[in-house]
């Protein structure tokens, strides 16, 4: 059990954690070695914490780090192709305050809105294993618990969809079976948060047509709709 930290104190003891061997290791060795396009970058090669406006209705949780992304700048979903994606429909929805997503200082602001993810660490091959995903997850389940205004969750990508359920059905709630897919809508139960599932936003959907502007933009349509 983590003990209830403010959201600012769970930040630091995520950026601390060395729970995880294969992902230490991993993570390090990628900071070190680089991707030739940011050799001249210092790589943030640690856990990322959650980012964004701690009084949010709105969480949004994806898989993990990318590699040469977060892994790389310190902040979820800054510096690759996947988070430029993501930024530029939270802009159009009117939930950020830019479009684009670079680096920790780049001024970018969330309005109402926070965003974690099931993994810290950055896996290789995009894939935690189960047992690296029970050891991460406690971080989740405390910054949902820390985030008291909100009212939807968006699950970005299956493993962030059974990540929020893990969460909810360990801290006792019965949920029945829930089927991922994309822009659907699930009530968890009474007085808990709306479930919004989408593809995630990886190159991998975003270059093959899985997943498009406009499908992308529908459910930040249908995440306001509900907040009304």
């Amino acid at each position: 059990m983590i003990e209830n930290f403010t959201l600012q104190e769970l930040s630091s003891e995520i950026i601390v954690c060395s729970r995880c061997p294969r992902l230490v290791a991993w993570r390090e060795e990628v900071a070190r070695l680089r991707k030739r396009k940011y050799r001249d970058e210092e790589y943030w090669g640690k856990p990322v914490p959650g980012f964004g406006d701690p009084h949010a209705r709105v969480m949004v949780v994806g898989l993990a780090p990318g590699a040469h992304g977060a892994n790389r700048t310190g902040r979820v979903f800054t510096g690759d192709g996947s988070g430029s994606f993501l930024f530029r429909a939270l802009y159009q929805a009117g939930f950020a305050s830019r479009p684009e997503a670079h680096r920790r200082e780049d001024g970018l602001e969330l309005t109402d809105l926070y965003i974690g993810a099931v993994c810290r660490c950055a896996p290789p091959g995009n894939k935690p294993t189960a047992e690296e995903i029970a050891q991460c997850l406690p971080f989740l389940t405390q910054e949902i618990d820390l985030l008291e205004q909100v009212q939807v969750l968006v699950a970005l990508g299956k493993i962030a969809f059974d990540g929020i359920l893990r969460v909810y059905r360990q801290a006792g709630y019965s949920l029945p079976r829930l089927e991922f897919s994309h822009n659907r809508v699930y009530r968890l139960g009474e007085n808990l948060p709306w479930l919004v599932d989408s593809y995630h936003p990886s190159q991998q959907n975003t270059q093959t047509g899985r997943l498009t502007e406009a499908m992308f933009a529908g459910v930040w349509e249908k995440v306001r709709e509900l907040l009304r």
